[in-house]
């Protein structure tokens, strides 16, 4: 399990397993969020088998799917009200934590969080979202 750490309060990562779920708890994480579709591998773990976990572990699961490369507005505003909801700190994974820092960082966009620190936070964490900000609509966006 390699977590990226993108603000104090959401850290992303690539696929998690069951047994990993009790050390992420331990290590003070609150929620978990699953950005990748049930049956996209043969070898990853179901969504109900991560929230079992979780729940055993003191912390809460959201479901949110998001098929690889199509991430869009709806998916973001999504991700964005799962962030206001969940108890913080918060792990999101998907195959690789592309997809997870791609909806944070549309979340944020969305919100008004300046491009600039939405492409170093992720860039920190090992992701380019320079493209993704690069094709947002300008309007009302801060740079």
């Amino acid at each position: 399990m390699n977590l990226k750490p993108i603000t104090p309060i959401l850290s992303v990562s690539e696929q998690i397993q069951p047994q990993e779920v009790a050390a992420l708890a331990a290590a003070g994480f609150k929620a978990i969020i699953c950005n990748r579709p049930d049956g996209e591998g043969a070898d990853q773990p179901s969504f109900p088998e991560i929230e079992a976990a979780a729940r055993a572990s003191g912390m809460q699961a959201a479901y949110l799917p998001v098929v690889s490369g199509k991430v869009d507005e709806a998916d973001a505003q999504a991700f964005g009200l799962l962030m206001d909801r969940l108890p913080k700190p918060i792990l999101a994974y998907c195959r690789t934590g592309t997809r997870s820092a791609t909806l944070w960082s549309l979340s944020e966009a969305a919100r008004g969080r300046p491009l600039a620190e939405i492409i170093s936070a992720t860039k920190v964490a090992g992701y380019d979202m320079a493209g993704v900000m690069r094709a947002l609509p300008m309007s009302g966006t801060k740079t």
